[in-house]
C-alpha cells in the first residue's frame, strides 16, 4: 500500500485540506510584499542639488533654480549638477547672487552637488534613497539593496530546501516566520546603510523558507485529482499580496513604516503554526510512524471519514517506510544520483532560470507605459488573475509540460514582437507588457506545480531548493542584462526572449505528471521512467 491509498482512506480533499490552504495563504501573501517592496521603498523621487539661501517665494524660487541649475536635454533641471557660479537669468535680475561675476568666459561651468539634495516629497515622504542620499554618484548603492536581498533569497533557498527535508516542513516554517519577523523589524530600525543592507540580505534568506516549504506542505496532503485546482488557487494569494502591496504602498509613504507593515503579519503566522499539520508523507519516509498516524487520524476526523486506528495498521504504514530506508539524510548530490533524477534536475534548473530571468526582465522595464508606480503595480496584479485561471484549464487538458513550454514560448514571442514596435507607440507597448506579464506569471505558476510533482517526497524540498537557487540566480542577473543596451539598444530584449525560448524547449524534455501519483522514493522515479521506456518500445 502506498501513501495515496492511505490518503484516500482519510480523505484527499476536504475541510482538513481547505484549512491547510487557508493557513498557507499568509506566507504566500507575504512574499510579494517583500519581493516587490523596493518598488516603493527604494524609489527615487525627483531631486536636485540643495541650494542654501533659496527664497521662499515660489515664483522667485523657479527663477532661483534657473540661475543655479543646468537643464537636461528634456528640459528638466539637472538632478546631479549645479552651476559653479550663479547665472544671470535673461530679462530678470534676482540680485547680486545671480550675477556671473568671477566666472570664466565660455560655457557655464557645472560641478557635482556638494551640499546634499532637495527631494520632491509629493509622492513619497521618505525612501532609502532620500534617507541616505542614494542618488547620482551613489545611485548604484540603491540598486545593490535589491541585489543583496535576492542573493539572500538564493542562499536561503538552498539552506531551507536541505534542512526541511532533514528536520521537517512544519518546524522550518516556524523558523522562517520568527526569523523574518525579527530581521524585518531590524531592517525597519536600521540606523545606517550598512545595517540595512545586512539585515535586508538576511531577511531575504529567511523569506526563502516560504518559497520552499509552503507548496509541498500543501501538495503532500492532497490527492491527485485536486492537486491542480488547489495549486492554482493557492497561487492566487500571491496575486493578493501584489495588490495589497499597491494599496499599502499608496497609504503609507514612509519606507520605515511601510517595511514594518509588510513584516508584522508574521506575528499571526507564528500563532497559526499551532494548526499547521506536518507532512505525513515526510514523517513516514523518516520512519516516524506514530506521528504520521496521529495526523492521518486527525485528517480523517476533520474530513468526516469513519476511519479507526485499526484501518491504519502498522503494517500498512510500515510499507511506505520500508520503500526508502537508504535515504535518511538527503543532500543535493542525491538529485544527480540516478539518470532520471539527473535529467529532471538539469532540465528544471534551466526552466527555472529562464522563468525568473524573463519574468524580472519584463517586470523591471516599465518605463514606456506612462503610468505611475501605483498604477503599474495594480495593472500587474490585475493581469495575474486571468493568467492563473488560464493555467488551471491548460494544465488539466494539455498537461504540465506543454503548458510550461507554451507559456515560456509566449513570453519569448512577446519580447520578439517588442523588437518590431516603435517606442513612440505607447499603447502597443502597454499591450505587449500586459500580455508578456500574463505569460510570465503563468509560467511561474506552472513551474511551482510542475517541479513539486517531479521530485520524490524524500527529495522534494531539496529539489525545490536547487531549482529556486537557479531561479534567484536568473532574477539577480536580469537587471544586469539591461546594461547590454550600451552594446546594442535591443540586445536586452534579445537576451530575455532568447533565454525564455531555450527554457521552453527544455521544458519539453521533462516527463508529464498529469494525473500521476506523487513519487515517494527515488525508485518510484526510476520505475516510472522504465515504464515509459517500455511503453515507447511497444508502440514502436
Amino acid at each position: 500500500m502506498g501513501f495515496e491509498d492511505l490518503l484516500d482512506k482519510v480523505g484527499g480533499f476536504g475541510p482538513f485540506q481547505l484549512r491547510n490552504l487557508v493557513l498557507m495563504a499568509l506566507p504566500r501573501m507575504l512574499l510579494p510584499m517583500h519581493f516587490l517592496l523596493p518598488v516603493f521603498m527604494a524609489a527615487v523621487p525627483a531631486h536636485h542639488c540643495a541650494l542654501p539661501g533659496a527664497p521662499a517665494n515660489l515664483s522667485h524660487r523657479d527663477l532661483w533654480l534657473e540661475a543655479h541649475l543646468p537643464r537636461e536635454t528634456d528640459g528638466s533641471f539637472s538632478s546631479c549638477l549645479r552651476f559653479a557660479y550663479p547665472q544671470t537669468v535673461p530679462n530678470v535680475t534676482l540680485g547680486t547672487e545671480v550675477s556671473n561675476s568671477g566666472e570664466p568666459e565660455g560655457e557655464p561651468l557645472t560641478v557635482p552637488c556638494s551640499q546634499g539634495w532637495e527631494y520632491d516629497r509629493s509622492e513619497f515622504s521618505s525612501t532609502i534613497a532620500t534617507e541616505w542620499d542614494l542618488v547620482c554618484q551613489q545611485r548604484g548603492l540603491n540598486k545593490i539593496t535589491s541585489t543583496c536581498f535576492f542573493i539572500g533569497v538564493l542562499v536561503g533557498a538552498v539552506v531551507y530546501g536541505y534542512l526541511s527535508d532533514r528536520f521537517g516542513r512544519r518546524r522550518l516554517l516556524l523558523v522562517a516566520y520568527v526569523s523574518s519577523l525579527v530581521l524585518g523589524l531590524m531592517s525597519a530600525a536600521s540606523v545606517n546603510y550598512i545595517m540595512f543592507i545586512v539585515t535586508r540580505t538576511l531577511t531575504g534568506s529567511a523569506l526563502a523558507g516560504f518559497t520552499i516549504i509552503v507548496l509541498p506542505l500543501e501538495l503532500e496532503w492532497l490527492d491527485v485529482e485536486h492537486r491542480t485546482v488547489a495549486g492554482v488557487i493557492s497561487t492566487v494569494f500571491w496575486t493578493g499580496g501584489v495588490l495589497l502591496l499597491a494599496l499599502v504602498g499608496y497609504l503609507i509613504r514612509s519606507w520605515r513604516w511601510l517595511l514594518l507593515a509588510a513584516t508584522l503579519p508574521c506575528v499571526p503566522g507564528i500563532i497559526s503554526i499551532w494548526w499547521v499539520p506536518e507532512s505525513a508523507r515526510w514523517l513516514l519516509t523518516q520512519g516516524r510512524v506514530e506521528e504520521a498516524k496521529k495526523y492521518l487520524l486527525s485528517c480523517a476526523k476533520l474530513n468526516g471519514r469513519p476511519v479507526g486506528e485499526g484501518s491504519l495498521s502498522q503494517e500498512a504504514l510500515n510499507n511506505v517506510v520500508t520503500m526508502e530506508r537508504a535515504l535518511q539524510k538527503p543532500s543535493y548530490l542525491d538529485l544527480f544520483r540516478t539518470s532520471q533524477l539527473r535529467h529532471i534536475s538539469l532540465c528544471c534548473m534551466m526552466v527555472w532560470f529562464g522563468v525568473n530571468f524573463s519574468y524580472y526582465g519584463l517586470t523591471l522595464d516599465v518605463s514606456g507605459l506612462g503610468l505611475n508606480v501605483y498604477q503599474t503595480q495594480l495593472l500587474f496584479g490585475a493581469v495575474e488573475l486571468p493568467s492563473k485561471i488560464m493555467v488551471y484549464f491548460l494544465v488539466r487538458h494539455l498537461g504540465r509540460r506543454l503548458t510550461e513550454a507554451g507559456m515560456l514560448l509566449g513570453a519569448a514571442l512577446t519580447f520578439g514582437t517588442s523588437l518590431l514596435v516603435s517606442s513612440e507607440t505607447k499603447s502597443w507597448i502597454t499591450a505587449l507588457v500586459v500580455v508578456g506579464k500574463a505569460f510570465s506569471e503563468a509560467a511561474f505558476t506552472t513551474a511551482y506545480l510542475f517541479t513539486s510533482e517531479l521530485y520524490p517526497t524524500v527529495l522534494r524540498q531539496t529539489g525545490l531548493g536547487l531549482t529556486a537557487l537557479m531561479g534567484r540566480l536568473g532574477a539577480s542577473l536580469a537587471p544586469l542584462a539591461a546594461l547590454l543596451d550600451g552594446v546594442w539598444l535591443l540586445l536586452p530584449k534579445v537576451a530575455y526572449g532568447g533565454i525564455a525560448l531555450v527554457a521552453a524547449c527544455t521544458a519539453l524534455l521533462l516527463p508529464e505528471t498529469k494525473k500521476a501519483q506523487l513519487p515517494e522514493t527515488i525508485q518510484d522515479v526510476e520505475r516510472k521512467r522504465r515504464k515509459m521506456c517500455r511503453s515507447g518500445t511497444e508502440l514502436d
